[in-house]
């Protein structure tokens, strides 16, 4: 996550990728509404830096528009954005500061030769998983001027963007990670890989090459890496693989199953967001976010 209120889990959110806007509201850990809207070509072009947002305009337009749709005006909303806008990056330390602010300057000079902008300026958050063989933390960083593009667009429309989070961390929300879980997620320009077990996060790979380029071949390549990482690192092999992103598992699954020995499944099944109207496979980051 980039920028988030603590503990925070918010009635509405809207995911915002290069294509759609989408936007869902749940209550009671259902999704009782769904709604997305075309952007058109070139008007969001996401990055790590530089402008986002080209046209802000049609995105406040679309925002207040798929919003309204979903239900009200002037609430707090989850911001899902696409993974390309924040780095996220596992670390390991022996030893970690307890006080925050101490911990927060290891962490950013850790970070300081692997971002392409000032990591001192930048809006960061991370989690901190403390075991008998060290310290663990995923840290999730983005320049300033890149996010308030994106969260203009929501207080224009008259909302506010109270939760910002990368769209792949979104979407484990909805992951019951007890097991070793391959997740796929795909967006027009990019697949993301993570892997979770007891709760964690193990590994978050995002790859250049999105829903265009998806096929079962290629997905299969892409995540061989990971596999090995996983079975190197901890010994571990998946035990399921969970999709989103791609109309439909099926497509895919065959040769996805023969790569991995795991079965495939879409990350967001017909029980978690029936007859939204929005296709399955787009919904995982508002979703996740609404369950996590």
């Amino acid at each position: 996550m980039a920028h988030t209120r603590d503990n925070v889990v918010l009635p509405i959110a809207c995911e915002i990728t290069p294509s759609r806007v989408i936007a869902a509201r749940g209550s009671h850990r259902n999704i009782d509404s769904a709604s997305a809207r075309a952007l058109s070509a070139g008007a969001v072009v996401p990055g790590l830096t530089g402008d986002n947002v080209v046209r802000p305009e049609e995105l406040r337009t679309v925002v207040e528009d798929v919003l309204t749709t979903v239900g009200g005006h002037g609430h707090d909303v989850t911001v899902v954005l696409p993974d390309s806008v924040v780095r996220v990056v596992l670390l390991d330390f022996e030893t970690l500061p307890d006080k925050h602010q101490d911990a927060e300057g290891v962490i950013r000079f850790r970070l300081k030769k692997s971002l392409p902008f000032d990591v001192d300026k930048a809006m960061l958050s991370y989690d901190v998983r403390r075991t008998s063989a060290g310290v663990k933390v995923v840290a999730a960083v983005a320049q300033p001027t890149v996010i308030e593009q994106y969260e203009a667009a929501f207080r224009a429309a008259g909302y506010q963007p109270g939760v910002v989070m990368p769209s792949s961390l979104a979407a484990l929300g909805a992951v019951d990670a007890d097991r070793p879980t391959l997740v796929l997620k795909v967006d027009a320009e990019t697949t993301t890989v993570t892997i979770v077990d007891q709760q964690q996060l193990l590994l978050f790979r995002t790859l250049e090459g999105g829903a265009k380029a998806v096929t079962g071949e290629r997905i299969a390549e892409d995540v061989y890496p990971s596999l090995v990482f996983l079975q190197d690192n901890y010994g571990l092999s998946v035990e399921r693989v969970l999709i989103a992103g791609v109309p439909s598992a099926a497509e895919i699954a065959p040769v996805l199953e023969q790569q991995t020995g795991a079965k495939v499944k879409d990350l967001v099944d017909s029980s978690i967001a029936p007859g939204t109207g929005v296709p399955r496979g787009e919904l995982a980051g508002v979703v996740g976010a609404l369950l996590a």
